[in-house]
C-alpha cells in the first residue's frame, strides 16, 4: 500500500511494532496441541487473571473464539439472543448455525443503547415444541453501533435476567479494552458479569493475530476440544502469543490516544451532518442518508484524496483510528475528508 494513503478502514490493519517483533523473535515455544508452549500458557493465564476467570484459551481468530464460546453455552437446536447487528450473527458467516446448530433470535439493532427489559421479554423457557433460550450475547464495544460502550448498569441488568432464567451470558469483547479505557471499568468487573468472553489482541492492541476464550476451567477444557474440531489446534504458536503479551504490556493504556484521534475526526466532519452517533471510542460511524454522496461514492472520493474508509452499507460507512495512524495523519485525514464532504 502506498505510504501516502491514510488507512482508516479498521484497527485490524495495524502492523507489529519493532518491540513486538523482537518479542516474537525471542519467544520461548513448544507444541501447543500438547499444551507445551510456555508463552501461550503465560498469555492464557494472564488474560484469565485480568478478567477474574479461572482459565483462557488462545484461538487464531475472534470468530473462532466467539463460536467456541457459543457452543459451550448453547446446545444444538437451542436459542441464542443477541443484537441484530451483532458480530456473531452478522460477520461470522452463519457459523453459529453451521458449526453449533444454534438457533438465534435478535432484538432490533440499537448498538450499545439496548434495553434490558426488551431482552428480558424475549426469553423463552422450555415448553411444548418451543425453542428454549439458553444464552444472551452482547458486544463490547459495539462495532456496527459505532464503537458504543454498553453501560455497566445495562450489563448488570442483563446478568440479573440471565440468573433469573437460568441463562448464560457471553461477551464478544473484541474491543472490550476500549470500553475499559473509555469508562474506567476494571476488566475484572466486566469479567464477573459474564460466563464466557472472547477478547481480541489483533485490533486496537495491534498484535498480528489472536483472540482468547475466557471462562471457567471446566468450560475451557471443553473449549480446547472444540478448537481442535474447528481446525484451530496450533503448534509452536508462542511466537504469536508473545505478540499478544507485548500488546497487553504496552498497548492498553494508549488506546486513549486512539479515542482522542477519533474525537478529532468527528469534530472535523460534524458540520456536514454525517455522524451517525456520538463518538465514544476509536470508531467514527457515518450516516450519509442526508448527504449527496452515498457510501461507495464517499469511499472512492476519499481514496482518491488519500484516505481509506470502510463501507458498511449503501449509506453507512466508518472511520477507525488505531496504532498506525499518527497525530499528523489524523489532521491530514480530517482536512481531506472535509474537502470531499464539502464537494
Amino acid at each position: 500500500m502506498p505510504d501516502n494513503l491514510i488507512d482508516l478502514r479498521s484497527d485490524t490493519v495495524t502492523r507489529p511494532t519493532a518491540g513486538m517483533r523482537e518479542a516474537m523473535a525471542t519467544a520461548e515455544v513448544g507444541d501447543d496441541v500438547y499444551a507445551e508452549d510456555p508463552t501461550v500458557a503465560a498469555l492464557e493465564a494472564e488474560v484469565a487473571a485480568r478478567f477474574g476467570h479461572e482459565a483462557a484459551l488462545f484461538a487464531p481468530t475472534g470468530s473462532m473464539a466467539n463460536q467456541i464460546a457459543l457452543q459451550l453455552l448453547v446446545p444444538p437446536g437451542d436459542e441464542l439472543l443477541c443484537d441484530a447487528d451483532a458480530h456473531v450473527v452478522t460477520y461470522e458467516i452463519g457459523a453459529a448455525a453451521a458449526y453449533g446448530g444454534i438457533s438465534s433470535r435478535t432484538w432490533p439493532a440499537v448498538g450499545a443503547a439496548l434495553d434490558p427489559d426488551v431482552v428480558a421479554g424475549m426469553v423463552r423457557p422450555d415448553g411444548y415444541f418451543a425453542v428454549p433460550t439458553r444464552a444472551i450475547a452482547v458486544e463490547q464495544t459495539h462495532n456496527r453501533g459505532g464503537g458504543g460502550v454498553i453501560p455497566l448498569d445495562t450489563l448488570r441488568a442483563l446478568r440479573r435476567t440471565a440468573d433469573e432464567h437460568g441463562l448464560a451470558l457471553h461477551c464478544d469483547g473484541a474491543r472490550i479494552w476500549h470500553a475499559h479505557v473509555a469508562d474506567g471499568v476494571p476488566l475484572a468487573e466486566y469479567g464477573a458479569l459474564f460466563d464466557t468472553l472472547s477478547v481480541c489482541l489483533s485490533k486496537g492492541l495491534g498484535a498480528p493475530v489472536g483472540s482468547l476464550v475466557v471462562g471457567s476451567a471446566e468450560r475451557i477444557a471443553r473449549a480446547r476440544f472444540l478448537r481442535k474440531r474447528m481446525g484451530g489446534g496450533m503448534r509452536q504458536v508462542g511466537i504469536l502469543a508473545a505478540a499478544g503479551r507485548y500488546a497487553l504490556a504496552h498497548h492498553v493504556d494508549r488506546l486513549a490516544e486512539d479515542h482522542a484521534k477519533a474525537a478529532r475526526l468527528a469534530e472535523a466532519i460534524a458540520p456536514f451532518g454525517v455522524l451517525a452517533a456520538p463518538v465514544r471510542t476509536n470508531i467514527v460511524p457515518l450516516d450519509l442518508t442526508k448527504h449527496p454522496l452515498d457510501a461507495k461514492s464517499l469511499a472512492a472520493a476519499a481514496r482518491a484524496a488519500g484516505v481509506l474508509i470502510s463501507v458498511l452499507g449503501p449509506r453507512t460507512a466508518r472511520l477507525v483510528t488505531h496504532l498506525d495512524v499518527a497525530d499528523e495523519a489524523v489532521d491530514r485525514a480530517a482536512d481531506r475528508l472535509t474537502t470531499v464532504l464539502r464537494g
